[in-house]
């Protein structure tokens, strides 16, 4: 019972995300004034300010710069800045895309070139947010989810059994050696660890030796479903 009470709060812990593979870039032009999203993937506060920095020099003709990151697989780490825009017009509504998007690791700049004419409080946050929507259309993500690295060990006389209970769980091999013996290594989502483990046991009637390797985040085949 505790055991079972040990993965449960683990899998609580190292529940699923959406991590950015590769930025992308977007434009939205309101009233003459362009606003210009660049996204860029950011794994720490450091490079998030980086990156901020990087795109102010690359516009530094640009009225405004806002920015806005989320970090950590549950967005421990967010900050925004509206950059010289009305409090709460620009930073914020970026940000709250971001999350609500459940993107991690993921920092974004909306650059704005002023048009002349004065958007108002709901049209720069329609507009700020509106870009940022545009540049995640565009941008490469992929499901993580918490998972154990598992060695398996065995003869040849178990090897069948085995790849078929892997095949029926859809649990997909990464690695094996075929020598003496058999030595396979996989990758098993954290609540399907335990039951996996005993059902090779009994299959192989104890004599498969499972070694656990790594407890790791790692890129799930599971489509990421787009957010409305």
């Amino acid at each position: 019972m505790a055991k079972e009470k040990k993965n449960q709060s683990e899998m609580e812990q190292y529940e699923e995300y959406i991590l950015l593979k590769k930025g992308a870039e977007a434009e939205l032009v309101e009233k003459k004034s362009r606003f210009i999203a660049t996204i860029r993937p950011v794994s720490t506060e450091d490079e998030a300010a980086a990156f901020i920095e990087e795109i102010k020099k690359k516009y530094y003709d640009a009225r405004h710069n806002c920015s806005a990151f989320v970090i950590g697989s549950k967005a421990q780490l967010t900050r925004s800045s509206d950059d010289g825009e009305p409090s709460g017009t620009a930073g914020r509504p970026m940000l709250e895309v971001l999350l609500g998007s459940e993107i991690r690791n993921i920092a974004v700049v909306v650059t704005r070139y002023f048009g002349g004419t004065l958007l108002g409080t709901g049209g720069l946050v329609r507009a700020y947010s509106g870009a940022v929507k545009l540049a995640l259309e565009q941008c490469e993500t992929a499901r993580q989810r918490f998972g154990i690295k598992l060695q398996i060990k065995t003869d040849y006389n178990y090897v069948g059994k085995i790849q078929y209970l892997l095949a029926d769980r859809k649990i997909e091999m990464i690695d094996s050696v075929y020598a003496q013996d058999v030595e396979m290594t996989v990758i098993v989502p954290i609540e399907e660890y335990d039951r996996l483990c005993k059902d090779l046991t009994e299959a192989t009637s104890a004599k498969a030796e499972l070694v656990e390797l790594e407890r790791l985040y790692y890129e799930s085949i599971s489509p990421v479903q787009k957010s409305g």
